[in-house]
């Protein structure tokens, strides 16, 4: 039987999309929403039924903003800490409580108990889990994730689902010649394409001056960010890069660098290859009973046993 791919969850990005496409009318048996476990046990469930992969790692975020990012960048995920202080305000009225954070808890004990690894590592985001089992695999990679950082990762035998709006029929599967297309820039440059651009979603301010089609040119003309900031220091300038756009280069020199560290995901974290345990049954069973979701665990189990080698 051949083997299938690794295939690699950026577990938050498909709890998150699920928790905001289905309504918080779907319920457990005590009245709490289930919609973000129920649509994540859906979207797995279905991932390993159409992709039938060696193993299922739900990469987990450790540290959703390391501090040694935000040593080196202030600005990483700052609006995110301004929303997350909002949700905390709305919590504390019981008219609008926080229904997401007791879910993630549920779809953490639920792959656990299912047995599907769930790798992570202190001071880690998922992406740099994800990153790392990329390059360490001998084997094909799907990474599956609504983050564009991760077009980083994609090489030879590692593509990348990317869950944009719309169904799962829907989600471009990106291998090099569909990020190119995509983004206009190779896998290998996507880094230096969002240096350059910046990365709002990331807190990251890119270069003044540089908005996406210049980035790509400049990109594309001078191999990398730090290419064109050679040319720029040596005065070697040729379009697109012209003299203004050469001194803001070399203006923001360290903020380059600083965003290089933050835009890139790690290859060294110290996780293992990822192996499905035993499904500890008993426990399984009580997590579907209480968060009313027998039937999508039941589902899940059926997919893992049919289309998973590792299972």
């Amino acid at each position: 039987m051949t083997r299938g791919p690794l295939l690699c969850l950026d577990s938050a990005s498909l709890y998150y999309r699920a928790y905001y496409a289905l309504p918080e009318s779907m319920t457990a048996p005590d009245g709490h929403p289930h919609n973000a476990v129920r649509g994540f046990l859906d979207t797995v469930t279905r991932l390993v039924t159409l992709h039938g992969p060696s193993a299922v790692a739900a990469c987990w975020d450790e540290d959703w903003r390391p501090q040694w990012r935000v040593d080196r960048l202030p600005s990483y995920k700052t609006h995110r800490l301004a929303d997350a202080a909002d949700a905390a305000a709305s919590a504390s009225d019981e008219d609008t409580p926080d229904t997401l954070g007791p879910q993630i808890g549920a779809i953490a004990d639920i792959l656990d108990a299912a047995g599907i690894p769930r790798p992570g590592a202190d001071d880690c985001e998922a992406d740099d889990v994800i990153a790392t089992l990329a390059r360490r695999a001998d084997e094909p990679v799907i990474v599956v994730t609504g983050d564009r950082d991760l077009v980083q990762v994609v090489r030879g035998e590692v593509r990348l689902l990317l869950t944009v709006n719309g169904g799962m029929d829907r989600w471009p599967l990106l291998d090099h010649a569909g990020v190119l297309e995509r983004f206009g820039v190779p896998a290998d440059r996507y880094v230096d394409l969002a240096i350059l651009r910046g990365d709002p979603s990331d807190g990251i301010p890119g270069v003044p001056g540089f908005g996406a089609k210049t980035a790509i040119a400049v990109v594309t003309a001078f191999g990398s960010v730090e290419g064109a900031l050679d040319a720029a220091r040596s005065g070697a300038l040729t379009r697109p890069l012209t003299p203004r756009l050469a001194g803001l280069l070399i203006e923001h020199a360290d903020l380059i660098d600083a965003m290089r560290v933050v835009a890139t995901a790690r290859t060294d974290v110290p996780v293992p290859a990822p192996r499905h345990r035993p499904v500890a049954d008993a426990a399984l069973e009580t997590l579907a009973s209480e968060w009313g979701v027998t039937r999508q665990v039941t589902a899940l189990r059926a997919a893992l046993e049919a289309h998973t080698l590792d299972a």
